[in-house]
């Protein structure tokens, strides 16, 4: 007989609910609720809208009645966060990370407060303005007076565990995406929180991923006619339960969670922190078990699905199909842009910005929309081709493998480029790789499965995998040394 458990996943644009189950060591996904995850503008803010999405939650819940689930586990982004008033009320809705009041703070902190050396040493994490404590200096400096109401900080899966069970604490996963944990101690950082005066928000108590946070609240159960069902704080960080997924047998393995967001790095034993790191812009992030994960967060599929955006705003609604064929019809090589660059970081006309991007680096723009698409999708593989070299070169390692895990995996054209690219084979799958870690870490916190190694196995003996072998590899290297060069002038 199966074990069922409740996975509930909030991307930037959509949330699911998924339920895992467990049987004759195999596990099966299966998505039972989708909703909408869109950010609200208001007033020149870019708000996460909490409230509603709590609503979602309890739909999910719903739904997942007839499955009689055993436990439940959020999983959100890292970085952003909600806060409380003394008696646990929310004060507000949460800022989304792509809101541009962190704009100058990286520059502000690291000139006023404490050195950017310093800031990387302790926490391993790259500096970015979206980063927890960034988002804090400009809450500082420009809202005072909320700060001085303000009793606790929670990050938003903890936010949401909290509404289900009355728990806040926090775990490692999510903490070590805050530019305030320090990566070697497991703990905050007091040398951080005393360089900008942090005395309000509080910071909630770390507890090991992987702990249960209690049962749902009667209130709540009563409410939606529920039998009891306990929280589990798995890798509150959507990333690290893909990167839990990751159908790897070897110990040294190169993985890319592919999704709006692209996520490449290795796993490793102890933090990676020296000047060849801190250049390259690598993070160590706290992965379940304890791993440390070193990665570089790139862009991902956001750039095309904001391009898709655009032309609907135009009147001109594609399906994917569509612009898998506009893709495909295209030239290659004709320009590159640098996907890293702030220029893309925004929402908003990201077609323009590429033109703009193209003409201000002395490269033809794209005419059409396929070369448009084709631009995006060279860019993004000789970029993984970049960090794959770098991360090769910090680690002392040599990859001929790249497991592909994420939503990102069923774009074909991403894939092949890839492989291309980087002259290696791409394994691809599991799609649903977030769920399948964010099951698979409540399977182990309920002792239904040993530990990590045998999740991957059961995973890996789950799913179907994709194979993408390296073609056209001359071309690519030709075009490897022009895009580098872009990139570094």
């Amino acid at each position: 007989m199966s074990k069922m458990v409740l996975a509930i996943d909030f991307g930037p644009y959509t949330g699911r609910a998924m339920i895992g189950s467990l049987s004759n060591g195999k596990m099966d996904i299966e998505e039972v609720l989708r909703f909408n995850n869109t950010p609200v503008m208001v007033k020149e803010t870019l708000y996460w809208d909490a409230i509603r999405l709590f609503h979602h939650i309890k739909r999910c819940l719903i739904a997942a009645k007839k499955y009689d689930v055993k436990s439940v586990s959020i999983d959100t982004w890292g970085m952003d966060f909600a806060l409380l008033d003394p008696d646990g009320i929310i004060l507000g809705n949460p800022v989304h990370f792509r809101d541009k009041r962190t704009v100058g703070m990286v520059d502000f902190t690291t000139k006023t407060e404490i050195s950017a050396d310093r800031l990387y040493e302790i926490t391993g994490c790259d500096p970015l303005e979206m980063n927890t404590l960034f988002q804090l200096e400009a809450l500082l400096l420009n809202h005072g007076s909320h700060i001085e109401i303000t009793s606790e900080l929670l990050f938003m899966s903890d936010f949401f565990t909290y509404l289900l069970s009355g728990e806040d604490r926090t775990e490692p996963s999510i903490a070590s995406t805050s530019q305030l944990f320090d990566v070697r101690t497991r703990q905050w950082s007091r040398e951080i929180i005393d360089a900008i005066e942090l005395d309000r928000p509080a910071l909630p108590g770390i507890v090991p991923s992987g702990t249960s946070a209690g049962m749902i609240t009667p209130d709540i159960t009563k409410e939606l006619g529920l039998a009891p069902i306990e929280v589990i704080r798995g890798c509150g960080h959507d990333t690290q339960n893909a990167i839990a997924a990751v159908p790897a047998q070897e110990k040294d393995f190169l993985f890319i969670s592919s999704g709006t967001w692209n996520v490449m790095g290795t796993e490793l034993d102890a933090p990676l922190i020296n000047e060849k790191t801190k250049a390259i812009g690598l993070s160590n992030e706290i992965g379940f078990g304890g791993s440390v994960d070193l990665i570089k967060n790139l862009a991902g599929l956001w750039l095309i699905q904001e391009c898709r955006r655009q032309w609907a705003k135009n009147g001109e609604d594609y399906s994917f199909d569509d612009l898998e064929k506009m893709c495909g019809g295209s030239s290659a090589f004709k320009c590159f842009i640098d996907p890293a660059s702030t220029e893309f970081f925004e929402m908003g006309n990201i077609p323009q910005r590429i033109c703009e991007y193209c003409e201000f680096t002395g490269q033809p723009v794209p005419e059409t929309h396929g070369e448009m698409l084709r631009c995006i999708y060279e860019s993004l593989a000789l970029k993984y081709r970049h960090v794959k070299d770098q991360i090769e070169e910090c680690t002392g390692r040599k990859f001929s493998k790249i497991y592909v895990v994420g939503g990102g995996a069923k774009d074909e054209t991403l894939m092949k480029c890839i492989a291309n690219a980087c002259n290696c084979e791409l394994v691809c799958g599991p799609v649903e790789a977030t769920a399948y870690g964010n099951a698979a870490i409540q399977y182990i916190t309920a002792g239904d499965i040993p530990d990590l190694a045998a999740a991957r196995k059961i995973i890996a003996d789950s799913i179907v995998q994709t194979v993408y072998e390296p073609m056209f590899t001359k071309q690519w290297d030709e075009a490897y040394e022009r895009f580098v060069k872009l990139c570094d002038d």
